[in-house]
């Protein structure tokens, strides 16, 4: 199981933590496209770094185009020397029209088509052949010397995409190299739901599950102290919320009975009522999203919970926490 790690902060620190996290041992450092643009620190990483595979988890997919992140991805293959994973997810309507005034339809299906446009385009700069891509979302016809970088020396990126729902899944299994696993999941979900979803993609591709690396975010719960655990709790209880208010999402809650609450959650996240949403998640539903243990218990707990599943795997704790926790925590994971 590789064990990665995350950039964020400041834009002008980031080549020196991705430095310091390579390392500590991390096998791959992700950015998010939150409050900044998820590639420029992995262009600064890429040259601070030598090892570490350095992706996006994620990009907005719909927020661009395809030509965009075909350019992109190569320039970032380059400057890593063959590291980079070109991350993707759809996002939700709201943000696609209204965020970024972009359009929204069959999001399932477009994304299959704006991955396949990506890999059209970079056949047609690898092998010098005419660039002819006509579908239903995205028209590429147009490819001219003065814009065609030509093969990329370390070859094409690998592409991953991130999903809940089963279609979304399948499209992963069927057209991309790796799958990312959402924060707001269940080990019965990923076994129940996501592995077959993304069994039935690859079979369309005449591909196994073998041929898909999939990549899972732990919600992870630890603390040294009684204070530390309560403030663990506490930050992931109002993440879990958060996630749970989202109708996207409301089939992970509904595979284990708690679909009413995602109505509940929705409702207070109108009325912004943010802190009070977390107290609707109860002890038991913590304990199916997250890992809660002792720090020197939790890599055992982890592995069992997701270790002949998933092959990477982050830590999500969204709470304050002492960075050399989770060295250790990583070290105890690749022991076992």
């Amino acid at each position: 199981m590789k064990i990665d790690g995350g950039l964020g902060g400041e834009l002008r620190s980031a080549g020196g933590a991705a430095a310091r996290q390579e390392a500590q041992g991390y096998d791959g450092l992700w950015t998010a496209e939150t409050s900044h643009d998820p590639f420029f620190p992995l262009l600064l990483a890429s040259q601070q770094t030598e090892r570490v595979e350095l992706g996006t988890g994620i990009a907005v997919a719909f927020a661009r185009n395809p030509m965009n992140l075909a350019q992109v991805a190569w320039d970032l293959q380059a400057a890593s020397e063959g590291r980079f994973i070109l991350g993707l997810g759809s996002q939700i309507k709201p943000h696609i029209t209204k965020r970024f005034s972009m359009p929204w339809s069959s999001p399932a299906a477009r994304m299959r088509e704006m991955i396949l446009a990506i890999r059209a385009i970079w056949t047609a700069w690898n092998e010098g052949s005419k660039l002819d891509f006509q579908g239903d979302f995205y028209t590429h016809t147009l490819m001219t010397p003065f814009f065609d970088p030509g093969p990329n020396p370390h070859g094409n990126a690998k592409i991953f995409l991130a999903g809940v729902g089963e279609r979304m899944t399948e499209v992963a299994g069927e057209v991309c190299d790796g799958f990312l696993c959402h924060g707001f999941t269940t080990e019965r979900y990923l076994r129940e739901v996501t592995l077959p979803a993304l069994e039935r993609g690859a079979a369309k591709a005449g591909r196994t599950l073998a041929d898909i690396e999939i990549s899972g975010p732990a919600f992870v719960v630890t603390g040294a102290t009684e204070e530390e655990m309560a403030r663990s709790v506490a930050g992931t209880k109002q993440q879990i919320a958060f996630y749970g208010s989202t109708p996207a999402y409301r089939p992970v809650l509904e595979l284990h009975g708690w679909g009413e609450l995602q109505d509940e959650l929705n409702a207070m996240s109108k009325q912004g009522k943010w802190k009070e949403m977390g107290e609707l998640i109860t002890d038991d539903i913590l304990d199916t999203f997250a890992v809660v243990a002792e720090p020197e218990k939790l890599a055992g707990g982890i592995n069992e919970r997701y270790g002949d599943v998933v092959q990477r795997l982050s830590f999500y704790a969204p709470y304050e926490s002492d960075p050399d926790r989770w060295t250790a925590i990583m070290a105890d994971l690749k022991a076992i």
